[in-house]
């Protein structure tokens, strides 16, 4: 691990905890940034933004298809796919569907997204729908 790490005849490594929390520490930390934090370079999706599309896509929500109550779609991400809260889940959610967030929107929402003016004054997910842009 570092200098200040022992081997003892056992094969067991002695380190001191200062030493080993710091280490640890960082390593997770880099790992949030790197691999939830940031967007990745290959389409430019967050995590959970990447689950709510394939879950949209599970539950048959195409371009052509009928608009479903947001909170389903937010039920089965965090059932299936990525269990933290509901709202944070739905906050991403509505991101990708407010063109003034987005250059391109990747969701059609139907009923109160928010405005330009005020980009949290959404609905909540019980009152909106959503269906999908891509095909």
């Amino acid at each position: 691990m570092s200098d200040n790490s022992i081997i003892t005849a056992d094969g067991v490594e002695r380190t001191a905890l200062r030493d080993f929390a710091e280490k640890a520490y960082l390593d997770y930390s880099m790992y949030v940034i790197l691999d939830r934090a940031l967007p990745h370079i290959g389409d430019g999706l967050k995590p959970v933004q990447r689950r709510i599309i394939y879950a949209m896509s599970e539950l048959g929500l195409s371009a052509t298809a009928k608009y479903k109550k947001s909170a389903r779609t937010v039920g089965d991400v965090l059932g299936k796919f990525h269990p933290h809260g509901d709202s944070a889940c739905y906050e991403a959610m509505v991101l990708m569907s407010q063109p003034f967030s987005y250059r391109y929107p990747l969701i059609d929402g139907q009923g109160n997204w928010g405005s330009s003016d005020d980009p949290k004054s959404f609905a909540a997910m019980r009152y909106t729908e959503a269906g999908n842009f891509t095909q």
